[in-house]
């Protein structure tokens, strides 16, 4: 799973800086490819946990990811593009409540 590619930490050389911006309590952050396309956007509260909507892009712009956190806590509906699938990914205290997934010729659907 891609889970991981919402990761705020890199872990390669970023050559093009990220965008921090102070909003009221809310650091609005902006992180880029080493080609100047955004790699990821979303927000920091007061305390410097990731809050709100984060979304991940590849090289190209491309949406890879969409996520929704509440004081770094993993919550609600995420969702994970990967060519022709994508997966639905639903968050509960911080835990996987379900995971569904669609393609161009099935839709899956997993439950813990």
């Amino acid at each position: 799973m891609i889970l991981v590619m919402l990761c705020v930490g890199f872990s390669y050389a970023q050559t093009v800086q990220p965008k921090l911006e102070k909003k009221g309590d809310l650091t609005i952050a902006t992180y880029y490819h080493d080609n100047g396309e955004v790699a990821q956007k979303g927000t920091f509260n007061a305390d410097g946990k990731l809050q709100g909507e984060w979304t991940s892009y590849d090289v190209e712009g491309n949406k890879l990811a969409s996520a929704t956190y509440d004081a770094g806590k993993k919550v609600g509906k995420w969702f994970f593009w990967e060519g022709n699938s994508l997966k639905e990914v639903d968050y509960e205290n911080n835990s996987i409540v379900s995971v569904v997934e669609w393609s161009n010729d099935r839709t899956l659907v997993f439950r813990d």
